[in-house]
Order: C-alpha cells, then sequence, then structure tokens
C-alpha cells in the first residue's frame, strides 16, 4: 500500500506542475485575494453541517469568564467570522489572521453578530502573536487553523503566552486518518493538490499529538467523524487549560 500510494502521490505532483510553477512567479498570490470569497460561502455549508458539533464545543466558552467582566477571547485565523454565532453575548472578540483580504468578509459576520464586542482585527499569523499581551486572554480559538500554519507547535505556545492562567484553548480541526484507511491513503495522495486548493492546508497532520505534547494543565480532546467530504471527515475537538 505504501508503494502505491507514493506512486501515486508522484502522479498528483506532476499533474500539479502548472500550480508550483504560478507558484514560483508570484502569481499564486492572486489566489490569496479569491480564498476569502470561496471561504465565506463555502462557511455556511460547514456550519449548517457542523451546527451541533460547534454547539457542543462552545457551549463550555462561559466557564471561563472572568468574575468582573466580560469575557476576552482571542480568535487566531478567524477567516469570515464563521464562528461569531457561537460566542455568547457581550464577548470582546480580537480577530487575527493572515490574509488581509478577510476584511469585507468578517465585516459582515460583525453586522449580522451585533451580540458580541469587536475589539480588533489584527492582520498576524499565529506564529507571532506580539500584538496581544501576556496573559491578556481568557480564551484563544483556533478552528480549520491548524491545518495550514507554518509551525503548529509554535501557535499553541502563542496561545500558551496570551491566555492567562487558568484560561483556555479551544480547537476544532480536521486531521489525518487511522493509517489502516483508505482515507489516510487518499489524504496523502491528494496533499499536494489540497495545499494549493486550500491555501496551505495539509490533510495529514495528527494535531492532536502536538496539543497533547503543548503542557496544558488539563485536556479535554476528542476524536469524531464528522458529516462531510471524506478526506476531511477526520476531526478533533476540545479545549485545554493553561
Amino acid at each position: 500500500m505504501s508503494i502505491l500510494m507514493h506512486a501515486c502521490t508522484l502522479v498528483v505532483k506532476i499533474l500539479i506542475l502548472p500550480l508550483q510553477l504560478w507558484e514560483l512567479l508570484g502569481l499564486y498570490r492572486f489566489y490569496k485575494r479569491v480564498f476569502p470569497i470561496l471561504t465565506y460561502y463555502v462557511s455556511f455549508s460547514y456550519n449548517r453541517k457542523m451546527d451541533e458539533k460547534k454547539r457542543e464545543l462552545f457551549r463550555d466558552l462561559l466557564r471561563f469568564s472572568p468574575r468582573d467582566g466580560p469575557l476576552h477571547l482571542l480568535e487566531v485565523g478567524c477567516g469570515s467570522g464563521a464562528n461569531f454565532q457561537h460566542y455568547p453575548s457581550g464577548c470582546n472578540i480580537t480577530c487575527t489572521d493572515p490574509n488581509p483580504h478577510f476584511k469585507d468578509y468578517l465585516q459582515k459576520s460583525m453586522d449580522k453578530n451585533d451580540h458580541l464586542v469587536y475589539e480588533n482585527f489584527v492582520v498576524a499569523s499565529g506564529e507571532d502573536l506580539r500584538v496581544v499581551e501576556d496573559n491578556s486572554m481568557d480564551v484563544v480559538v483556533c478552528t480549520l487553523v491548524l491545518c495550514s500554519v507554518k509551525n503548529t507547535p509554535k501557535v499553541i505556545q502563542e496561545a500558551i503566552r496570551v491566555l492567562r492562567p487558568g484560561g483556555a484553548f479551544f480547537f476544532l480541526e480536521h486531521v489525518e486518518a487511522d493509517p489502516s484507511t483508505w482515507t489516510y491513503f487518499f489524504q496523502h495522495v491528494f496533499k499536494p493538490l489540497m495545499y494549493y486548493i486550500g491555501d496551505g492546508c495539509e490533510t495529514t497532520r495528527a494535531t492532536w499529538k502536538h496539543i497533547e505534547a503543548a503542557g496544558f494543565s488539563d485536556l479535554q480532546l476528542r476524536h469524531f467523524q464528522a458529516p462531510l467530504f471524506f478526506l476531511i471527515r477526520p476531526h478533533i475537538l476540545g479545549y485545554a487549560m493553561k
């Protein structure tokens, strides 16, 4: 199976040579303008299918509210703001995303969800959140972000840095499938293509291992099969306390 998988992956890499050339020539940067449009409209379908799971995950947010004020939440890789509808009223939101072209679609989500207080939108990668002070957040949220960052452990460590003691890191991510499955096989075969379609997305990340190794004081993590396209069906969700 391993030989067949590598052979099929090589075929895919050959077929996407034009995409690799466009990236080398700098033409792929245009896709970063298009990607927010695609993400905005795809998010409606994803939210509909994952509504129950998101409700299950985010109903625990209020556990981490301070006694003397509103919940302060940082969303890393906020995209178009697809999670806003699930956040509790009065929550103070700071958003970061490395793609500045999400701003218009983020504003649409902000206008729809006026039960929240929006502090700031910062163009920044998850690996470098220097604009956010140490120990300043009650909650950090990452959903469908750790599949495309360049350094997963660094993003998690940045989340730990900005969380106050007792704060929590919430996550919902698609991950690598069990190696005994055909999903695992096709995740690896189509990984080169998915990288370009998903703006850096990798379908073969065992993200849970990085979360488990990060040194959180408590971890609530669950694997499940999402009702989605089979390549991104394996998911994890949960939260981890600093």
